[in-house]
């Protein structure tokens, strides 16, 4: 059984292209608008453009299940090329769609849009008329390690989030949950929540204190001091979606039941262990 990942050359898609090579059971296939751009994995990389249905029901001949790795266009293109996706999947035989949503609220803040157009695809894939898996992926707890010389600068963790718990995840450990979700016939008609143990803004800043040897503080803004922030710094639209993201885990949008164990087979890394790598 031969399986495609799209957005190859993407973080996400990389991780999970890595993840199914480990298992070794199935042939893999890599989807990318640039082919040059993923050539790094050692699968063999085809034309995967989501605004071209040709190009990916070229690509998809052959192909028994297809990950589709949620698009970064705004909302509304998102959603057609997201459906260019699933009719090209249609189209030439594929069996089974696994697709990476989101998680966070559906209205309410600059991230709800984006949201929606999650759901949407969500709904086209349940349509589709083939077997599917849905995962809703949490928040990315990378992009905070990365960002530790800017919080030693400031000298704490300053956000809209308060006190209410987020559910965080790695990239690793979402690859792992998708190849099993691929490659497992028992994850076919679930949506599974894709998160580890929820953090508060301040236990999140007690593990980089550890890891780093810092001493972090959570700062508390609110949601207008920390959108007019980041906006200033990301311009409207990016920083308007940052700072909707942490005003859906101040509402508790971002605190939801787990199910990775269901999906990956065993429990998300503890925090504790994957601070301890750093």
């Amino acid at each position: 059984m031969t399986i495609a990942v799209t957005a190859a050359s993407g973080k996400l898609g990389s991780e999970i292209i890595e993840a199914l090579s480990r298992l070794g059971t199935h042939s893999v296939v890599g989807l990318a608008r640039t082919p040059a751009k993923a050539q790094r994995h050692g699968v063999e990389i085809r034309k995967g453009d989501y605004n071209s249905r040709a190009d990916l029901e070229e690509s998809l001949r052959s192909v028994r299940t297809v990950l589709l790795v949620s698009g970064m266009d705004e909302p509304a293109k998102r959603i057609e090329q997201h459906r260019n996706v699933i009719r090209a999947a249609q189209n030439v035989g594929v069996g089974k769609i696994v697709y990476t949503s989101v998680q966070g609220a559906e209205t309410g803040n600059a991230f709800s849009p984006i949201v929606q157009s999650n759901r949407q695809t969500e709904q086209d894939v349940r349509d589709s008329g083939l077997d599917w898996a849905i995962g809703r992926n949490g928040i990315y707890i990378e992009p905070d390690v990365e960002s530790m010389d800017a919080y030693k600068k400031a000298g704490c963790i300053a956000n809209c989030a308060g006190d209410a718990k987020c559910g965080y995840t790695t990239r690793p450990e979402l690859a792992y949950a998708y190849a099993r979700m691929l490659t497992e016939d028992e994850h076919n008609g679930h949506t599974y929540n894709l998160h580890g143990e929820a953090l508060t803004q301040a236990q999140l800043a007690s593990h980089l204190n550890r890891a780093f040897d810092t001493n972090l503080t959570y700062q508390e803004m609110t949601v207008e001091e920390y959108r007019r922030e980041r906006v200033a710094e990301l311009g409207e639209f990016l920083g308007g979606v940052i700072a909707g993201i942490y005003a859906g885990i101040r509402e508790g949008a971002m605190d939801s039941p787990s199910q990775y164990s269901k999906a990956a087979g065993r429990e998300h890394q503890p925090w504790g262990d994957y601070f301890a790598g750093k």
